[in-house]
């Protein structure tokens, strides 16, 4: 789950992490007043949507008075925001972070994530941060550094303020950023999150360090542990087919391809994409069928693939074990039918528990399929069914 730029200055605000003073607003009006109760002679004014990349799209702009911070505020607010992670639809903007300017001497980039090729939890840093970040990155990898966290229960100190050094944080200074880090830690577990990220952390002229801006991902999964966090979940940036796919709950993520895939577990999942793409198919959906679906969830997730009007196939793979039977999932494709129909080619590769019962319900449902005998199989009718000559 995604928390906007405000949320998650307000979490780590908590922590001892410090943040130029800020107000949240959802009118003109209220952002000239959030700069006028903020103080100071000159304020910042951001677009809050779940995307990077807001500076060069024109969603973070400074006004010199509270009259401009309204007249900012009124361009952003109600206007579709396009950068480089929102894809051409952009994001609509329906608040704006109204926040005192600083003067800053020097951009790092600090962030604490969760390091899948380490298994471990991870800082990353650099003392080049900004905008550019990616790019820098990209460009120079050594200019990025890395601190592989061991223990989870407690930082090495030592090997902290090594990697505080490298970033070239000396003095009063770099006493403050391991502070910094340390507290990014202590959220970073607390609040079972994949991300934290501060780009850029901000090294005032006078030698204070700020949290300009902040990033903060929680892992979903651990949501039923945070109860107070849940409601900080923005629906209105999420994905429609994703929310859909949670009230259902079935775990389901858009991919943009043109082949949808209904599968049971998410191993085998994984692996029916893996083993697609290996094969030049581009799927359309990541789609988990829980073991405990009910026939009505299968549906709903079978609909929900059918209403991608980029999928022009689609593939079930399904393994029946002993709680989800294999007739169970041909059920419900049978009631997303009836209720949807179906104009796309159907390719099925059924195994396990009540495998021949999964193909008597759907052929006696009078339901064009094409059974495959094997994975192998079930690609070659994808790519047969996609392919411009079959069209």
């Amino acid at each position: 789950m995604n928390l906007h730029e405000y949320q998650a200055k307000e979490l780590l605000s908590d922590y001892g992490v410090p943040i130029p003073k800020g107000a949240i607003a959802r009118t003109p009006a209220d952002a000239e007043s959030a700069a006028t109760n903020i103080g100071g002679e000159s304020w910042i004014v951001k677009a809050q949507i779940h995307a990077g990349g807001r500076g060069k799209a024109g969603g973070i702009k400074r006004a010199g008075s509270a009259t401009d911070v309204r007249s900012v505020a009124n361009a952003l607010l109600g206007s579709t925001l396009v950068t480089a992670q929102t894809g051409a639809a952009g994001k609509r903007v329906n608040q704006v972070y109204v926040e005192a300017a600083c003067q800053i001497e020097q951009e790092i980039y600090l962030a604490v994530l969760v390091d899948r090729s380490t298994a471990r939890i991870a800082f990353l840093g650099s003392s080049s941060g900004g905008e550019d970040i990616e790019e820098m990155a990209a460009e120079d990898p050594n200019k990025i550094h890395k601190l592989v966290v061991d223990d989870v229960d407690r930082l090495d100190s030592e090997a902290l303020n090594q990697f505080i050094a490298g970033l070239g944080f000396s003095g009063n200074s770099a006493i403050e950023a391991v502070s910094i880090a340390q507290s990014l830690f202590n959220a970073f577990r607390d609040f079972d999150a994949s991300l934290i990220e501060i780009n850029p952390l901000a090294l005032a002229k006078d030698g204070s360090l700020l949290a300009i801006d902040a990033k903060m991902i929680i892992d979903d999964n651990a949501l039923f542990r945070h109860g107070d966090l849940e409601q900080l979940r923005d629906e209105s940036e999420e994905d429609q087919g994703e929310l859909e796919a949670r009230r259902y709950e079935l775990n389901f993520a858009s991919l943009g391809g043109n082949v949808g895939c209904v599968v049971n577990g998410a191993g085998l999942a994984l692996a029916t994409l893996d083993l697609l793409i290996d094969n030049g198919v581009a799927p359309a959906n990541f789609m988990d069928i829980r073991p405990v679906a009910t026939r009505e969830q299968v549906a709903t997730g079978f609909e929900m693939v059918l209403s991608d009007t980029n999928v022009e196939a689609v593939l079930v793979n399904i393994y029946g074990g002993g709680i989800l039977r294999c007739d169970t999932i041909a059920e419900g494709i049978a009631i997303a039918v009836q209720r949807k129909g179906l104009n796309v080619p159907l390719i099925v590769r059924a195994g396990g528990t009540n495998m021949e019962l999964c193909h008597k319900v759907l052929t006696s449902q009078g339901i064009a399929t094409q059974f495959a005998r094997d994975m192998t199989h079930a690609v070659e009718l994808v790519k047969a069914a996609t392919s411009k000559e079959a069209a």
